[in-house]
């Protein structure tokens, strides 16, 4: 059973911190527009996939082997800030990242999900991405319990290496 503590003095606290507004997050670059803007190459930023209006980057600190994040190019915060291409070729970026990790990767499942704002647990708030992670029984072992650490199998530009390949592979699903 958990128990419940009383912090009502904590809203007050809360409603006097400075909030960046939507408008504030989005004049400060985000660490993907600044890979984006810097020129560096694709196997050394570990973009794995880039469309038209969207591209596909590996995690810099992944939860699983194949820890993927889906982004546009345009740095916007939220999904209503999405254009209807945007959205469109996002999701279905998504959908094929997914087909390629499950085939590089053959997990029992993945994780998709976003963080939508800093108190969601967006640690990049300032500009939308889908992360996608690979999972297998047994992947979030006593490591991350016992020696606060998680154990990370593959080296990134290996695990960049091998979605590449199988995304432009036409014969992959």
């Amino acid at each position: 059973m958990i128990d419940a503590l009383w912090t009502g003095w904590r809203s007050q606290y809360l409603a006097g911190l400075g909030r960046l507004s939507a408008e504030d997050s989005l004049h400060q670059e985000s660490v993907f527009t600044q890979i984006l803007k810097a020129n560096i190459s694709d196997e050394d930023s570990f973009i794995v996939h880039r469309g038209e209006l969207v591209f596909v980057i590996l995690n810099a600190f992944p939860y699983a082997v194949g820890h993927l994040l889906v982004l546009p190019y345009r740095q916007v915060n939220d999904l209503s800030s999405l254009s209807a291409m945007e959205s469109l070729e996002l999701w279905a970026t998504v959908t094929r990242a997914s087909e390629v990790l499950s085939t590089v990767y053959e997990p029992q499942g993945l994780n998709i999900g976003m963080n939508i704002g800093r108190s969601a647990g967006g640690s990049v708030a300032e500009h939308l991405h889908v992360h996608i992670v690979p999972r297998t029984v047994g992947d979030a072992n006593f490591m991350a319990v016992t020696a606060n650490a998680k154990t990370i199998s593959e080296p990134l530009n290996v695990t960049a290496q091998r979605i590449r390949e199988c995304w432009l592979d036409t014969t992959s699903p």
